[in-house]
Order: structure tokens, then sequence, then C-alpha cells
């Protein structure tokens, strides 16, 4: 399936669900995240402000914030995306395409000291691809941000298939977590 289909279809799903389920199963994914040693070893955490029933995160926010940890969102400038630090709820404000996004004057956060980013996806296949909205700023990012970066995609089951079609500057997930399974990738040798 095109990926312009595949993704019309999925963002409708995903639409779709109910206020309730999107808490069910992103709590669900919230859960199986925090268990896991690549997320429970990062000292930097990059998280996002989800949109049109993406895989919550507050729960993951509030935990690192407890944990002390050091909690980045993206902010859109331009075609990039750029990580500032957030110690609340209130170092956020509407922001490109009226997503919740740092305010300006929190501290921006290079690239390459991302241990950890928690990326949302349209879809994701079986060998470690994600499908956004198109615009590729997260795949720019990650580019820069390097391997030592941990690459881990949040979301639903149903948003799972086997195999997307894919282009050579796509980058690829270290792990998968659903609200039924982690599954976990070797980027340098998928195919």
């Amino acid at each position: 399936m095109p990926k312009r289909s595949l993704r019309n279809s999925m963002l409708q799903r995903r639409r779709q669900l109910p206020e309730a389920e999107v808490m069910r199963r992103s709590y669900a994914v919230q859960r199986r995240l925090l268990c896991l040693d690549v997320y429970r070893q990062a000292q930097t955490v990059a998280l996002y402000s989800p949109v049109h029933n993406e895989v919550l995160t507050l729960h993951l926010m509030r935990d690192a914030l407890a944990d002390r940890r050091s909690v980045v969102l993206p902010r859109v400038v331009g075609t990039d995306l750029e990580f500032r630090r957030v110690v609340s709820l209130d170092d956020l404000a509407p922001g490109s395409f009226g997503i919740l996004e740092p305010r300006p004057e929190t501290a921006l956060v290079e690239l390459s000291e991302l241990e950890l980013i928690i990326l949302p996806g349209v879809a994701f296949d079986r060998r470690g691809h994600r499908l956004g909205y198109g615009k590729g700023f997260y795949d720019r990012a990650l580019l820069v941000a390097g391997r030592a970066c941990r690459r881990v995609g949040v979301g639903y089951e149903f948003q799972l298939v086997d195999k997307l079609p894919t282009f050579d500057h796509d980058m690829q997930l270290d792990l998968l977590v659903t609200e039924t399974e982690v599954l976990a990738f070797d980027p340098d040798h998928s195919t």
C-alpha cells in the first residue's frame, strides 16, 4: 500500500478511538516502556506532546521529572526540530501545528546530548521502520543525533504492519513499544 493511503487509513483509525480507549492503551504502552532498561538508564529523555490520539506521554513525563532526569521536547523551527528542556507542564505552550511545545525561553539541548528519544508515528513495521506525517522532522533530527541516541517508537498494536514502504534516508528504531508487545530491532542490520 502506498505511504499516502496507509497514512490516511491509519490516521482515520486512530482519530476514531474513543478517549477512554486512548487513555487505556496509552497507559499500557507507558507502563511497558517504564520497565525497559533503555528507559531506566537514560538520564536525558526526549518525549513529545501527543496530538490526534497519539500515545499519551504524561505518565512518562511525570516519572522522568520525579526521577530528576532531564526531559526535553521538540519545538518546530522552520523545517527542523530543536529540543528544549522542560521542568513542568508550565514550560509548554501551543506552537507549530497547534501542538504543545517548549516555550522559546526554555534551555536548548543539543541533539548530541539526547540519550533516548520516544517517537510517535502513524504506522510502524516489524523491521523497525516508522511512518510519520511525511514532513521528515524526526528523520532529520535523528540523523544529527546519531546512533548514540536510542530510538523508541510508541504506538498502538493496530498501527503495526508487516512492512512499510521505505527510502534510504528513513531512520530505523531500536525498539517499538505497543500496548501488547515490545519489539527490538538491529537498525544497522535490518533489511
